[in-house]
């Protein structure tokens, strides 16, 4: 059974996709725009978000910055850096900015956060630690909830 060519073509734009997503997961820290990631694979930007939000359910800012507050809510928890050296860090440019996405992710101020994780993962290893500290989306559901 041979595919289609518009079925190719979104294998190929899926293909695009990973690698962008990729990047994102990789190079968190760099200073990352639609426009750089969608010349990055040949695409258009509005392209890029459209197939993106499409795919994964959010939009590649989002999920940039989800993987931003995830690695800094990791930093905070290890509790060496300030703030503003973790906001800077995970490659946030405004501090406003940052602490406001992560009281939006996690539910608390990145400051509150740091002082109540050193006591809540006290003695997790940090790959649990990381699991059961994942931000939520309120679209998001535990797959194993049932209705």
């Amino acid at each position: 059974m041979s595919i289609t060519a518009a079925e190719a073509q979104r294998l190929r734009d899926l293909a695009r996709l990973r690698r962008i997503r990729d990047r994102m997961d990789r190079e968190y820290d760099q200073p990352l725009d639609v426009t750089a990631l969608a010349r990055g694979e040949h695409m258009s930007a509005g392209h890029l978000s459209r197939a993106f939000r499409l795919a994964y359910g959010e939009s590649p800012y989002s999920y940039l910055m989800t993987r931003r507050i995830e690695r800094a809510m990791a930093l905070l928890r290890r509790g060496d850096l300030s703030v503003t050296e973790v906001c800077f860090t995970v490659g946030c440019s405004s501090l406003g900015t940052f602490s406001t996405r992560f009281t939006e992710l996690v539910g608390m101020p990145p400051s509150r956060y740091r002082e109540q994780a050193a006591d809540g993962t006290a003695g997790m290893l940090a790959c649990v630690a990381k699991k059961v500290t994942r931000p939520v989306r309120n679209r998001e559901a535990p797959a194993d909830v049932a209705h």
